[in-house]
């Protein structure tokens, strides 16, 4: 059935998408960690981590533009590995991450949205602040594509706009001596595994590909709509961080750790600052949860659709929705109820990386099909292996848990395969591609 052209979304749309996910509440927190890590070097730290991210993105492109699917990058992956447990057990793990992801959005947002209340802050008012967000952006969702993409495009602007007011009040007292890198061997060490953690904000451009399908001319529209966000969120991180260090004594961010955006603002706009940028994480927590949820939710009709998710999925219910909205936002708010999801974090952002690099690896089997240079995508490969092993080493030393963890996830996800290949003898489906 053809789609109603009028309600597909376009680049205006699809970029806020993206960069609602990239800035979420990450870079409200982070930068006690950054700065631990990196020291002086931060500002460097995320634009190398912006280049590592344009590695990646320009096998979404490629392969996006050509490849249209709901399921973004599994479909990329089920066209260069076809049928074998390895593609199914990474189309459910990457679903999952969907879920844990709008869990972890949710938490976020009531920790931000409770110290606002004019009421004590119990269990039971946290509770009903995680189940009301995943709900009113599950109804927006039933709305349909055109409205997640105004929604998200307002959202987003509100909040790069509270950025943006941040650096312009905050500018002008940048003391330089602060955001000058250092190269001395320490700081070069610190530098490289700060960007290979820090590379891990930039996630959500992959979010693009989740919602081709209902795009306006996606083979333009989703490589344009890749790099044009990847380059507006790389900015805007620069500023922010040359703002935060530059304001703010570097021993001071390491103290405030995850309120160090607020402390740094201090300096210039006194507790007004605290306001301002409370209001800026839960405008970039909304929209990250927004577009999550909406990513989620085609991956799983998508998945469904390609035999890998149970066909509950693919089935419409309430409103003409698909169950699979209902089901991803459900279990969203089961893992926000019941589970403390910050370990999680880190073992999401593991897999994802693990995503990212079967999609290089695809690209580089199909690359004669759809093309794309040797060299980058090599290149590529090589750096996200890296980035993947220097996670790993840094999941080990500071966390071990979750370093077992996210191994134990991924030996999970394979045997939900096994038991779910042997129930149902399903087949996976290859989508058409579109030139």
């Amino acid at each position: 059935m053809k789609q109603n052209r009028t309600r597909l979304i376009g680049l205006p749309e699809a970029v806020p998408l993206a960069v609602g996910t990239m800035i979420g509440a990450s870079i409200f927190s982070i930068f006690g960690l950054g700065a631990q890590l990196a020291g002086h070097n931060l500002v460097l730290v995320f634009l190398l981590s912006g280049g590592v991210s344009l590695l990646v993105a320009y096998s979404y492109a490629t392969l996006g533009r050509r490849i249209v699917s709901d399921a973004g990058p599994m479909e990329f992956i089920i066209h260069a590995f076809g049928q074998t447990v390895l593609t199914g057990a990474l189309s459910f793990l990457f679903w999952f991450t969907y879920v844990i992801s709008i869990g972890l959005f949710a938490k976020g947002f009531a920790g931000y949205f409770m110290p606002l209340l004019p009421m004590a802050h119990t269990p039971g008012v946290e509770s009903m602040i995680e189940v009301g967000v995943i709900l009113a952006f599950t109804m927006l969702g039933i709305r349909g594509s055109s409205a997640v993409g105004r929604a998200e495009f307002w959202i987003v602007l509100i909040k790069v706009g509270v950025l943006l007011l941040f650096v312009a009040l905050g500018i002008w007292s940048i003391q330089l001596d602060r955001v000058i890198p250092r190269f001395d061997p320490e700081s070069v060490r610190g530098t490289l595994n700060a960007t290979a953690i820090f590379f891990l904000s930039y996630m959500g451009f992959g979010l693009v590909t989740n919602a081709s399908e209902h795009m306006k001319d996606p083979e333009r529209t989703v490589p344009r709509a890749i790099y044009l966000s990847i380059a507006i969120v790389t900015v805007i991180y620069v500023l922010v961080t040359m703002v935060a260090l530059g304001n703010l004594p570097l021993d001071e961010l390491i103290k405030a750790q995850d309120f160090a955006l607020a402390e740094a603002a201090k300096p210039f706009l006194g507790q007004g600052g605290y306001l301002l940028v409370t209001w800026g994480a839960l405008f970039s927590i909304a929209s990250a949860l927004n577009a999550t949820l909406y990513g989620g939710a085609n991956v799983a009709y998508a998945l469904a659709r390609d035999g890998v998710l149970p066909a509950t999925f693919d089935r419409k219910l309430w409103f003409g929705s698909m169950e699979g909205l209902y089901i991803t936002a459900g279990l969203g708010m089961v893992f926000a109820l019941l589970f403390d999801l910050n370990g999680i974090a880190s073992i999401t952002s593991s897999v994802f990386v693990v995503i990212y690099l079967f999609v290089l690896v695809s690209h580089w089997r199909l690359r004669h099909q759809y093309g794309g240079n040797p060299a980058i995508i090599i290149t590529g490969i090589m750096v996200i292996t890296l980035v993947f092993v220097v996670l790993m080493h840094h999941q080990w030393k500071t966390s071990p848990t979750a370093f077992v963890m996210t191994w134990l996830v991924l030996g999970f996800s394979v045997v939900v395969e096994l038991v779910w290949r042997g129930i149902s003898h399903r087949r996976l489906q290859r989508r058409e591609d579109t030139a």
